[in-house]
């Protein structure tokens, strides 16, 4: 079968490669629709901090289940999705119910190959049921999923104030998920495409385009002089991390979704004085995959408002580097394999 590998940063390679053969306890993907996100694309510029070449990328899938050992429910033919963190069962994460960030951990796409190929096996525990939806939307359930654990972890209270930094795919379905939580929502970006974005798209009231203004103001005018009780970074930037402890009201918590490779820099004062509270927030858990398709499945959430390219699998390799430009106004982009 075919498949596409990362052999290096920006060096991409088709190769025909062995088709998976079933193993006890897995099950057998045929992959129709691969998302591209921000981890391919920081894999493809050789900024991903957990990551090794060759590999073969993608971890937003949908597909057909042609075989599978140990699944109780699932039918051989039915579209399905999986969760693409591989967790090894026994760690002090996985044994306190935190297998997203499994001492172990595998990251389908990352740590291990993906699913830009014809024919994906993963652990049969991994598998979540198609429940109706597209193979468009179902492919698009694992980065609304990122977005919703982070605002789990936000434990957002109705009408607090919410800044999301960086209005990429994740941060979009951050404020989402804020939104549903009856937040107040603040998009922070320095692209005005995608602040629009937020407004005609998601129907966020406050936008603020940090190139053209103080950030700092415009928060004061929002919160009424408050500041923001909870910010969540979306960007995976390192200047953008570090500006943002300041943007926190007194008591306010700060959560990392986005990742980057280098040591963040805070004033300890500032953020002390604050009583700041200050989390990570990693891949995201099997009742996060579950609200999601149950929001999909509501009307509350359309995933497919975030497609804006398309691509055939054969043609990934020429279009990768052109996804990296903002000028080519990507929110998402989907692969069609099959």
């Amino acid at each position: 079968m075919e498949a596409l590998i990362c052999k290096e940063p920006r060096s991409f390679e088709y190769a025909d490669i062995q088709q998976p053969q079933l193993q006890p306890g897995y099950a057998i993907i045929k992959v129709k629709r691969v998302g591209i996100c921000g981890t391919d694309l920081h894999a493809f510029e050789g900024t991903q901090p957990f990551f090794s070449y060759p590999r073969i990328l993608g971890h937003e899938v949908s597909g057909e289940l042609v075989d599978v050992s140990n699944a109780t429910g699932f039918q051989t033919g039915e579209l399905v999705t999986f969760i693409p963190y591989f967790n090894c069962g026994a760690c002090v994460a996985c044994r306190t119910g935190k297998p997203n960030c499994c001492a172990q951990l595998m990251v389908c796409g990352v740590h291990a190959d993906g699913a830009m190929l014809e024919y994906l096996a993963v652990p049969s525990s991994s598998l979540l049921h198609g429940a109706g939806l597209s193979v468009d939307a179902l492919a698009l359930v694992e980065p609304l999923s990122i977005g919703a654990h982070g605002i789990r972890r936000a434990n957002i209270k109705a009408d607090e104030f919410v800044l999301v930094v960086g209005a990429g795919p994740i941060g979009l379905t951050a404020m989402e998920f804020a939104k549903l939580a009856g937040a107040k929502v603040i998009a922070l970006d320095v692209n005005e495409h995608r602040l629009q974005f937020c407004t005609t798209e998601l129907q966020i009231q406050h936008t603020i385009y940090a190139l053209k203004n103080n950030v700092i103001e415009r928060l004061k005018e929002i919160t009424n002089g408050d500041m923001p009780s909870v910010v969540i970074d979306a960007t995976g930037n390192l200047n953008a991390i570090n500006e943002a402890f300041q943007y926190m009201a007194h008591g306010a918590r700060y959560v990392l979704i986005g990742l980057q490779r280098e040591n963040i820099s805070i004033s300890h004062p500032e953020f002390h004085k604050r009583e700041g509270t200050l989390m990570s927030s990693r891949n995201a858990l099997r009742q996060d995959f579950e609200q999601v398709i149950a929001c999909i499945k509501a009307g509350q959430i359309n995933p497919l408002k975030y497609i804006t390219h398309r691509v055939q699998f054969n043609c990934v390799k020429d279009e990768f580097e052109k996804w990296l430009n903002p000028a080519n106004r990507v929110i998402k982009v989907m692969v069609e394999i099959a």
